[in-house]
């Protein structure tokens, strides 16, 4: 693999399993140092990964609805590599599905803070730190287009608010040198979201549903941000890369 990140430093936040880890190898295969966050999965096995490809790997463990937890751990890892050129906001989940009639404050919440609050206070605290030729990249959903499945209100809701965020960072950082843009995975299997959330028949039923005629992988998305992140993107920002083998078109 083409060592196009070498010399750089990525952070990518909810990264010991699923899209997240894989992004994490992704880059450090592309020669980029990886920084990850967890809160609530172990990260050996990802940092395990990382360190494979022969750069440097850390992990903190963050609740990324925290603002202040969030502060610290951009300014540790500063303190570790000295710098940040890549941010990857991929913290987020379903939760659990409930419908808005019995859905509570504290639940529109917790959902809303991990999917989206998340990825403000992630970029607030890295801006300073990002200069000519940086990159952020969001994991949004298929969700953020059609609302999701059945209780997904709350976590539809955070989605597509990202995309508005993204899009209105990329304007606000372009002067920066900084481009932002997002992805937008649809069916993705290997991960923990559907494992939990997404009942055996229901996932035969998405893949069969789907027109290239399969579910997509963590590796599917990683390809596509390792895209965004790399030196042939400097002319893409604001854009929102729907990842979902035909099922939906934007």
């Amino acid at each position: 693999m083409s060592q196009q990140l070498q010399g750089r430093v990525a952070l990518v936040t909810g990264a010991a399993v699923g899209i997240g880890a894989a992004i994490a190898r992704r880059l450090a295969a592309a020669g980029a140092d990886v920084a990850v966050t967890h809160y609530g999965h172990d990260p050996g096995a990802v940092l395990d990964a990382v360190q494979a490809h022969g750069v440097r790997a850390a992990a903190y463990r963050v609740d990324a609805r925290d603002s202040a937890a969030v502060g610290e751990a951009v300014a540790a890892v500063r303190a570790e590599f000295g710098r940040l050129d890549i941010l990857v906001n991929n913290a987020g989940g379903l939760v659990v599905r409930q419908g808005v009639a019995e859905a509570s404050d504290a639940h529109w919440h917790h959902v809303i803070d991990l999917n989206l609050s998340s990825a403000f206070y992630f970029t607030r605290a890295c801006v300073p730190l990002l200069g000519e030729g940086a990159r952020i990249v969001s994991v949004s959903s298929l969700a953020a287009h059609n609302g999701g499945g059945a209780g997904a209100f709350a976590y539809a809701a955070g989605k597509a608010g990202m995309l508005g965020l993204t899009r209105a960072l990329a304007k606000e950082l372009a002067p920066q040198g900084v481009t932002v843009n997002a992805v937008a995975p649809g069916f993705i299997l290997d991960t923990p979201f559907h494992e939990q959330f997404t009942p055996p028949e229901a996932q035969v039923a998405a893949v069969e549903a789907t027109p290239v005629g399969r579910a997509g992988s963590p590796d599917d998305i990683a390809a596509a941000v390792e895209y965004l992140v790399s030196p042939n993107a400097s002319f893409t920002t604001g854009v929102v890369l729907d990842l979902n083998g035909g099922t939906y078109f934007n």
